[in-house]
């Protein structure tokens, strides 16, 4: 007797302590967690690097193109000046200014230019489909903290149930109208749902933590009102074809391998080079003027270089094929996620509502177990089940209303509509 009243006292104040834990954890709404793990997770600031670096190879693939000026000081000291008949040749001290400024005209390198641009969209498409990702991640988890907090509640609901029985067996035992059996009985159905409840917190605060990492919080994060997650009544192929994020990074890959195979022509075109490198020497030599200037003009064909150009060309067409390839296939995976996304969620919501009723006629089923039992229709046995056939019924209502939740999400994901 003495130690069924201390359990009860332990799980009351362990309930307790958990529910004043998870009061001081911060909350956040469904839209301002996706929002946070977007914009704080490394891993979309390491993707965004992937644009910066994109730009600066860009300007460095302009810089080449550009024109160039150099200045030059040469100091030149011998042992002694050379000559001959009085005249000084090379003086023993001389310094030489120079310059040289020039510009290199080359088809293929103006050819990379727009091709790093085009680089540049590569990188703001990945760096949009790893945000979608990110926010896939923080939705999912902020779900399963939600579906956690379910089925805590369950679990509660079934324990109370239990210690109920369990003390309408100790008192029908001390009254001497039923017996140690009976108690025993539902003694063990109370620590079974204690021990479920402690197993369900635990999952719940993993969650939290989950939650937590994904919107970089240094500690577990509870979540708020459940969201909407309101789906259209109609979907447009063209329209989330033009949304998905996977889908506008493949076409922008595919934009720029058909670019670069365009510009493999231009590997065979001239290049020309012009440079004018003014001199000005002091003291001048006998043959040395003191000013002088050159200008160089020079035209390169290439004609033959082993079929460098060929493979590198047959290459631009493979990585092209290749990204032909990828569209088609994630094109076929994006129709065939939405119509599973569909058609899951018309199917987890017919399941909802069956698990619904279930949940209805289980506590029916309790009710009137329990009714009976306590005027001797019946026996703790069929009290018993019914409470864990109300407490499964309970848990499947639950986990069909978090499979509706993930559900929508996956529809929105997959017709481009998440995150918004």
């Amino acid at each position: 007797m003495i130690s069924a009243v201390v359990l009860v006292l332990t799980m009351l104040s362990a309930a307790a302590a958990a529910q004043a834990q998870t009061a001081q954890m911060p909350r956040i709404e469904f839209d301002e967690a996706v929002r946070r793990a977007i914009e704080r997770h490394p891993t979309v600031a390491q993707a965004v690097t992937g644009i910066s670096r994109a730009e600066a190879l860009l300007q460095q693939s302009r810089s080449v193109n550009m024109p160039f000026a150099n200045a030059n000081v040469t100091n030149t000291t011998i042992d002694n000046p050379r000559g001959f008949q009085g005249g000084v040749t090379q003086p023993r001290s001389q310094v030489a200014f120079s310059a040289s400024v020039g510009v290199q005209l080359s088809p293929a390198r103006w050819a990379a230019v727009n091709q790093a641009r085009d680089q540049i969209e590569v990188a703001s498409r990945a760096t949009d489909d790893v945000r979608q990702q990110i926010g896939l991640a923080a939705a999912q988890a902020y779900l399963t903290v939600i579906a956690s907090h379910r089925q805590v509640e369950v679990d509660q609901r079934s324990l109370e149930t239990s210690r109920a029985h369990l003390d309408y067996a100790r008192k029908r035992m001390e009254g001497g109208a039923g017996s140690r059996l009976n108690y025993v009985r539902a003694a063990q159905l109370v620590a079974a749902d204690d021990a479920r409840l402690e197993n369900t917190r635990l999952a719940l605060r993993r969650a939290q933590e989950a939650l937590g990492i994904l919107v970089v919080e240094h500690g577990p994060v509870d979540t708020g009102a459940e969201p909407t997650l309101d789906v259209p009544s109609t979907i447009d192929p063209a329209q989330w074809r033009a949304a998905r994020p996977d889908i506008l990074l493949q076409t922008a890959v595919q934009r720029a391998a058909e670019r670069t195979l365009r510009d493999s022509m231009k590997d065979w075109w001239p290049n020309v080079g012009a440079s004018f490198d003014p001199t000005y020497i002091t003291p001048s030599g006998l043959f040395q003027p003191s000013r002088t200037w050159r200008l160089t003009l020079a035209f390169s064909q290439p004609v033959f270089e082993g079929g460098q150009r060929r493979a590198q060309r047959a290459l631009r067409q493979v990585a092209l094929d290749e990204s032909r390839l990828g569209l088609s296939l994630l094109e076929l995976q994006a129709e065939s996620a939405v119509r599973l996304a569909q058609a899951s969620l018309e199917s987890t919501q017919r399941a909802l509502d069956s698990a619904r009723q279930s949940a209805e006629h289980a506590a029916d089923v309790l009710r009137i177990t329990t009714a009976a039992f306590e005027v001797g229709a019946t026996t703790n046995l069929e009290v018993i089940d019914a409470q864990r056939s109300a407490r499964d019924a309970d848990s499947t209502s639950t986990l069909a209303e978090d499979a509706v939740r993930r559900a929508r999400l996956d529809l929105l994901v997959a017709i481009g509509r998440f995150p918004k």
